[in-house]
């Protein structure tokens, strides 16, 4: 082999690039875009991350309750869940002469009501956008609804605590509560406007229950010989629901990995 050869083949092997190892590695569980942080975990984010998903299991297994206790006693229900319509029928009864206190399930349903507010207002604080990216990216539908309700509450800015109880089809609660976080706003001020517009409102759906009186009482009444079969139904939508969202989860990786 000629000098000349040998100089050309040194000059190849100088020129072959260098494979960076670090990039062949594959990404750890924690950089999953599904998940709402954009670091390497801590504690406090795996707590808050638990807590979200205990919320989510709670408010399934209360749906069956709700339904059940709405007939059997709204007062009840108002104190354990803090239910509108539980409120409304408890103002229904008091009109009626059923209930002669009042006070202890409103004040009660106001502290249930609030309870799980916290851990939102923390996603926000650790996280930012975080969260609510995570949930819209659950469909098209999602995306659309969940930014609809971001454009309102940067609009509203702090008085949307209050106008976030209305009853409507948009996600408009959880996203300001995410927003409270995200903008520093201190754990105390969101708590006192959280309770403050729970008050209000808990107060006005008891005076349209109360407004209705008897009408809504005897709807009530008819409700109750039912509650125990829509409970059970409740429950069997809850099952159901759950069974076939994990079919779906199971079948898109099948999907994926075909």
């Amino acid at each position: 082999m000629s000098d000349d050869q040998v100089e050309l083949d040194e000059q190849a092997t100088e020129a072959e690039p260098v494979v960076d190892e670090t990039d062949q590695t594959e990404e750890e569980w924690w950089q999953d875009p599904s998940m709402p942080w954009k670091h390497k975990p801590e504690r406090s984010d795996l707590v808050c991350l638990a807590w979200i998903g205990f919320i989510g299991l709670w408010g399934l297994a209360m749906i069956p309750l709700r339904g059940w206790l709405l007939g059997l006693d709204p007062a009840l229900l108002t104190a354990l869940t803090g239910s509108r319509f539980g409120l409304a029928g408890m103002g229904a009864l008091v009109k009626v002469g059923q209930y002669a206190t009042w006070w202890w399930p409103m004040l009660a349903g106001v502290l249930m009501s609030i309870k799980f507010d916290w851990v939102y207002w923390w996603a926000g604080k650790l996280w930012g956008r975080g969260m609510i990216e995570v949930w819209a990216a659950q469909s098209e539908r999602a995306a659309r609804n969940y930014a609809r309700a971001e454009r309102w509450a940067i609009r509203w800015g702090a008085i949307g605590i209050f106008i976030a109880y209305v009853p409507i089809p948009l996600p408009i609660m959880a996203v300001v509560f995410v927003l409270a976080g995200a903008s520093k706003m201190s754990w105390k001020k969101f708590m006192l406007l959280d309770a403050a517009a729970t008050i209000i409102w808990h107060l006005a759906y008891f005076g349209l229950g109360y407004i209705l009186g008897e009408p809504a009482a005897v709807v009530l009444g008819q409700y109750a010989k039912i509650s125990n079969y829509v409970a059970i139904g409740l429950v069997v939508v809850v099952i159901g629901g759950f069974i076939y969202q994990s079919w779906q989860k199971a079948q898109a990786k099948v999907d994926t990995s075909a």
